[in-house]
């Protein structure tokens, strides 16, 4: 009974592929993110100033006052880290929608209740250092520039820094101002004080081992420290 013993075919429970409805999502989706590209550009386009279509400082200026933000403020140095703007009070096209894509922000409103998340996503610890160098390189404003003069590195320490090591800035700020043998800092003493901040123990100092490959500026800030407390 070779034939009645045969199994039939189970009937396929799948449903056939509906590759029409897949391209009228796609075709939905293009369009939602060509409109919110383009509302983006057209927000780039109220602060640049042409030609060559960039946002220069007096278009920042404006931007932070529609921000509700000073020119100062920590957020629009996060903005332009999201941005990863090369010149600094210069945002192109590209690196505005690199951030604000990112942001989802395609009004200045929207960009407005962004910059909570943006602050969270700098301080998250896989992003700090990173932020930290960024801060640096923002301001190596001339071609071929490698240090940066104190004054404008303790004007920087205390934006990127002070918040989160409150008694370590305000040290390192107050001997960079009374010390005379730096007058530059180059990136190396730049992350040697961020390392500094984020792993020895303040002000015990019980935890510095000079021996560890730290920049010359730091062992002389941590002898200067110590001196000053006997």
């Amino acid at each position: 009974m070779s034939g009645s013993s045969s199994k039939k075919d189970a009937p396929n429970s799948k449903r056939p592929f509906n590759s029409g409805a897949m391209d009228r999502f796609l075709a939905a989706a293009h369009k939602k993110l060509s409109s919110e590209t383009e509302r983006i550009d057209q927000l780039f386009y109220s602060y640049a100033i042409t030609p060559p279509w960039v946002i220069q400082p007096q278009g920042i200026d404006t931007l932070c006052s529609d921000l509700g933000i000073h020119h100062a403020d920590v957020r629009i140095l996060m903005l332009a880290w999201k941005m990863q703007a090369e010149r600094q009070g210069y945002f192109t096209l590209d690196e505005w929608r690199r951030a604000l894509t990112a942001l989802r922000a395609d009004t200045i409103i929207k960009l407005k209740a962004a910059l909570p998340e943006l602050e969270r996503e700098v301080r998250r610890s896989s992003n700090r250092a990173d932020f930290y160098s960024y801060a640096f390189k923002y301001n190596l404003t001339e071609e071929k520039q490698k240090f940066i003069d104190t004054e404008t590195v303790c004007a920087l320490l205390n934006l990127v820094l002070r918040s989160e090591f409150l008694p370590q800035v305000d040290a390192l700020i107050h001997y960079l101002k009374i010390q005379t043998d730096y007058r530059v800092i180059n990136m190396d003493q730049w992350m040697g004080f961020y390392r500094f901040c984020n792993e020895i123990n303040f002000p015990e100092l019980d935890n510095y081992d000079s021996d560890q490959a730290w920049p010359l500026i730091v062992d002389d800030f941590v002898d200067w420290i110590r001196s000053h407390r006997g």
